[in-house]
């Protein structure tokens, strides 16, 4: 039996998209590296494809799909229940580590995510 995850952008309280906005410049400018992005965020649907070289743990719960190019392209997630995968941000960079300000923002995103994921749901048990 295959497990099949949903892939999902995180979005901001204003509405903005910062995965989706990274990959609309990355499609311009790096086309090649674009189609190597989202055909490796396709993969992350198959459970089998979470492990290197594609993904690798970063630890605090955040893990990378990784393209390696001119500049390594990466995309940060998390797992969330029910079978999805949160993409919180997307980075291109020259070497092997993440900076650690990249991560920081990675750790925001993810901490906001939840903090409004599980606010929702108390809403709908208080109306239930």
């Amino acid at each position: 039996m295959v497990m099949t995850f949903a892939v999902e952008f995180y979005e901001t309280d204003a509405g903005t998209c910062p995965v989706r906005e990274f990959l609309d410049k990355l499609k311009v400018s790096v086309p090649d590296d674009f189609a190597a992005v989202v055909a490796g965020l396709a993969k992350l649907r198959n459970r089998q494809c979470h492990r290197e070289p594609l993904t690798k743990p970063l630890g605090d719960g955040l893990f990378e799909l990784r393209h390696v190019g001119k500049l390594n392209t990466r995309v940060l997630w998390f797992f969330m229940k029910g079978q999805r995968i949160i993409a919180v941000h997307g980075i291109r960079n020259k070497g092997r580590a993440i900076p650690a300000q990249e991560m920081e923002t990675a750790r925001k995103r993810m901490h906001d995510w939840l903090r409004r994921e599980f606010n929702e749901k108390d809403k709908f048990r208080s109306l239930s």
